[in-house]
């Protein structure tokens, strides 16, 4: 037999010790981009997802937009672990030169292996940046204190510094390598080429990153 306590329906947890419930908050708003995207994170359900009051973000955040901001930068950090990994993952090169041009390769195949493993988190940590000041805020970075697009310039450099991009030709080259690989990626998760295998993904991307080394 039930005692009367077992009757109790269970209270929302509404209190945090300082300073948790904004990461509960933003944890619970990458789980629900993770499944559906930016459009999935709003404040009703991010407090259900965390299991507080549904007034309780407005402690942290002044509108849905504050909240998608803070979680955009979250979901752009996993961009930028990724692209560490691929980097991390590298066999040893033979020379510096090689070891530069691996790393400015490794930018693209991580960018684009997170958008086929993570395309609802893909698409969320590029809704809400409007300019490149969002893209490089510090909780954007990932490990090594780098936002993807501060990965991508320092690959760059390193192919200067290498002597394998003239030095003439470096302003202005990480907007062209982004806005190619960021394409493919978008073509392959919400375009026409959604229904490629992975497997041709990959050969697209190498081929792309190849074609950008050229015109570089």
């Amino acid at each position: 037999m039930s005692s009367p306590q077992d009757a109790t329906p269970k209270r929302k947890r509404d209190t945090y010790r300082h300073g948790d419930l904004r990461n509960a908050l933003i944890r619970a708003g990458l789980e629900l981009a993770r499944r559906g995207g930016p459009e999935a994170v709003v404040l009703r359900a991010v407090t259900r997802e965390a299991g507080v009051a549904p007034n309780a973000a407005y402690r942290h955040f002044a509108d849905r937009g504050a909240l998608l901001h803070a979680v955009s930068q979250k979901a752009m950090a996993e961009v930028a672990r990724t692209m560490e990994s691929e980097q991390a993952a590298l066999p040893p090169a033979s020379d510096e030169a090689g070891a530069a041009r691996g790393r400015f390769r490794a930018v693209g195949t991580g960018y684009l292996r997170f958008a086929q493993e993570e395309p609802g988190l893909f698409r969320t940590a590029f809704h809400v940046p409007g300019d490149m000041t969002h893209a490089n805020d510090e909780d954007a970075a990932g490990s090594g204190g780098r936002s993807p697009f501060e990965l991508l310039g320092t690959a760059l450099d390193d192919l200067v510094d290498t002597g394998l991009l003239p030095e003439d030709r470096r302003p202005g080259a990480e907007f062209l390598a982004w806005s190619a690989v960021h394409g493919l990626a978008m073509l392959v998760i919400d375009g026409p080429l959604r229904g490629l295998h992975p497997t041709q993904v990959h050969d697209a991307g190498q081929l792309l990153i190849d074609m950008i080394e050229r015109g570089l």
